[in-house]
């Protein structure tokens, strides 16, 4: 395992009794390198959204848990925050949870002509999705080709 996916995992698993006390669900964990710098993100979601109180009091807690238990040993931002309105789906239960939503989608390479489209998500594995598109039809898409896939603006 890298030391990457590792850092997330335990992160992760640090913060569940932080995110249970505060009533919200992991969306998601991330240790990433942007340029010369590491942030560790927590992103957070409940029903109804997160607002900044919810986030300032998980990123309080959970960055004393995270300050003892001296996971990471390079110098790193620490970040809670919401997945947003268009928040991009990763894993299986995103997935299961966006069921019948409409979504933005960018494929890798286009497919009959479209590279970037917005379609409702009818289904979803871990190897395909199958979108209903503007027309009335039904497409499915390998996972793999996906470049991106979030939860459309509804305005």
């Amino acid at each position: 395992m890298k030391a990457k996916d590792r850092i997330e995992s335990e992160a992760a698993r640090l913060f569940a009794p932080v995110l249970e006390a505060h009533g919200v669900r992991l969306w998601d964990c991330e240790y990433t390198r942007e340029g010369r710098d590491w942030y560790l993100r927590l992103t957070i979601d409940k029903d109804g959204g997160v607002n900044i109180n919810d986030c300032e009091a998980v990123s309080r807690d959970a960055g004393e848990i995270l300050d003892k238990s001296d996971l990471i040993q390079d110098a790193y931002t620490f970040e809670v925050s919401s997945p947003g309105l268009t928040r991009v789906l990763k894993r299986p239960r995103d997935f299961e949870n966006s069921i019948g939503r409409k979504v933005d989608v960018r494929l890798y390479e286009a497919k009959n002509g479209m590279k970037e489209f917005t379609a409702v998500l009818n289904e979803a594995d871990a190897d395909h999705v199958t979108l209903g598109m503007e027309d009335g039809s039904q497409q499915t898409f390998a996972r793999k080709d996906l470049a991106l896939i979030r939860l459309a603006f509804v305005g």
